[in-house]
């Protein structure tokens, strides 16, 4: 068996991290198009749909963002152990 290598697994941490970020980016943008008024007449009632169809949206989007953050953090923690053992393991082998 070859040495351990990393990168594969740090690429992919990298992905999520950007993955992440462009999910909080797309996120501020649907987020930007909110209306924070509350509209009652019957005149405002596409409004309203517009409002619902924005929340909803930004529900989906926080529900992701949850699951890319915690995957994001705990595959780096991960990670990190895993660079910090092959650290230990390779200062414990005899030097030829």
């Amino acid at each position: 068996m070859g040495p351990l290598t990393l990168t594969p697994f740090a690429l992919i941490w990298a992905a999520l991290v950007v993955a992440t970020i462009g999910l909080g980016l797309y996120r501020k943008l649907v987020a930007s198009h909110e209306d924070d008024y509350i509209h009652v007449s019957e005149g405002e009632s596409k409004l309203v749909a517009q409002q619902v169809a924005v929340a909803q949206k930004l529900d989906v989007l926080d529900r992701w963002a949850r699951i890319l953050i915690i995957t994001s953090a705990v595959t780096g923690v991960l990670l990190g152990i895993a660079y910090l053992y092959k650290l230990w393991v390779d200062s414990s082998k005899p030097v030829s």
